[in-house]
């Protein structure tokens, strides 16, 4: 195993005059190829999105009594969906996906991490799959590494990690590689030959630092989209480039969800991130949007209440976005709990109902034809599938 002191590397990095978010030692991006047509995209909202804001159940009148200070409804500013659901005025720009039936979401829906509500240890068992065991077994590596162990002909796609996330969910003994927008190293001749010499005789910084320069200087799909969502387009378009090609399989995160404190302008950036993700997906995907499945999760939900400094803290039950062609969307899937006296869990966080990795492997299932047994078994060890929610169209 590569042992790097990253603080020695990002000095180096500097003084070849080079942009650290351009080494592969940071990832933001994963990519994986399967011997089949559908398309699956997970992306991982981190930071704990507070599913109750996105997709708000205004028809439950605990609510606002619960919630007197955030904005709630119709009345400011959502957009009714069911008479019972509104839509976040920030996920406006969906509203049409949900009107074509390719938008839906589930409420009420965690892993199986309870109570001591860490993001690091949330996010490791949202991307390991493995339930509520801690610390985490890394040999098991991630669910998605686990999907791809188990499809016959699965293959790698060359690519490479570029950001500041580290994407733990594709992590794993099936081969896979991994890429993001803005990997190109813009260098003179003289810093390209002293990057080679450094990396002389390390084969993956080497070959990852020339292809990057090889890649930023003839690639379209490397060009950067502007403004306080561009990275985020960014990331949907270079997704939809790849998953156009041989990839079937894309993950990346959009972090940015922990609204402690002033939850309106947090939670109102990452759902603009989150819709200019997706629509670029879809522009970019063209007609095989009709095939792709899109699942944004996070690690636990936020509190029923809200606190003192007008957010939300940790909780326990949230909310999964689906979006794509090929869901049935236009409706929200799963039972609604209730936020009246004895229904919380703990007396403060939405009660979880089910296991949102039942809802990924479902979508497994109907893409990809992995069998019931293996889901439970092998690629989410410990998992009661259930029902089919029959998500899928």
């Amino acid at each position: 195993m590569l042992h790097l002191d990253r603080r020695l590397f990002l000095k180096s990095a500097a003084l070849l005059g080079c942009s650290a978010a351009a080494h592969p030692l940071m990832n933001s991006m994963t990519f994986a190829a399967l011997p089949s047509d559908n398309r699956l995209v997970v992306i991982i909202l981190r930071g704990a999105m507070d599913g109750l804001d996105a997709i708000q159940p205004y028809g439950d009148p605990m609510l606002r009594k619960l919630r007197r200070d955030l904005s709630l409804g119709p009345e400011a500013g959502a957009l009714d969906l069911d008479g019972f659901y509104a839509l976040h005025p920030r996920l406006g720009p969906l509203l049409p996906l949900w009107q074509k039936g390719e938008l839906a979401f589930a409420h009420a829906v965690s892993t199986p991490y309870r109570d001591k509500r860490s993001h690091f240890d949330g996010q490791d068992v949202l991307e390991a799959g493995t339930g509520n065991d801690l610390p985490v077994d890394r040999r098991l590596g991630g669910w998605l590494n686990r999907l791809l162990q188990a499809v016959p002909g699965a293959t790698s796609e060359t690519a490479y990690a570029v950001g500041i996330e580290q994407m733990k969910i594709l992590e794993g003994k099936a081969a896979h590689m991994s890429w993001a927008p803005r990997a190109a190293l813009s260098l003179s001749p003289q810093a390209q030959l002293l990057l080679e010499h450094v990396y002389h005789d390390d084969p993956l910084f080497r070959d990852a630092a020339r292809d990057a320069v090889h890649i930023g200087a003839e690639s379209p799909a490397m060009e950067k989209t502007t403004g306080p969502t561009g990275d985020a387009q960014s990331l949907g378009a270079f997704a939809a480039n790849r998953l156009n090609a041989e990839s079937r399989i894309a993950a990346f995160s959009i972090p940015g969800w922990d609204s402690h404190a002033n939850q309106g302008p947090v939670i109102g950036r990452g759902l603009d991130r989150l819709a200019a993700a997706i629509l670029a997906l879809r522009d970019g995907l063209g007609a095989n949007w009709q095939r792709t499945t899109v699942l944004a999760m996070t690690e636990f939900g936020r509190t029923v209440r809200e606190n003192g400094s007008g957010g939300t803290d940790h909780g326990t039950g949230g909310a999964l976005i689906m979006a794509g062609g090929a869901i049935k969307g236009g409706r929200a899937y799963g039972d609604w709990p209730g936020l009246g006296e004895g229904q919380l869990y703990a007396d403060r966080d939405l009660m979880p109902l089910r296991d949102i990795r039942a809802y990924a492997a479902w979508a497994m299932r109907g893409l990809f034809g992995i069998e019931p047994g293996v889901l439970e078994r092998a690629v989410f060890p410990g998992l009661d599938l259930g029902g089919d929610p029959k998500m899928l169209a």
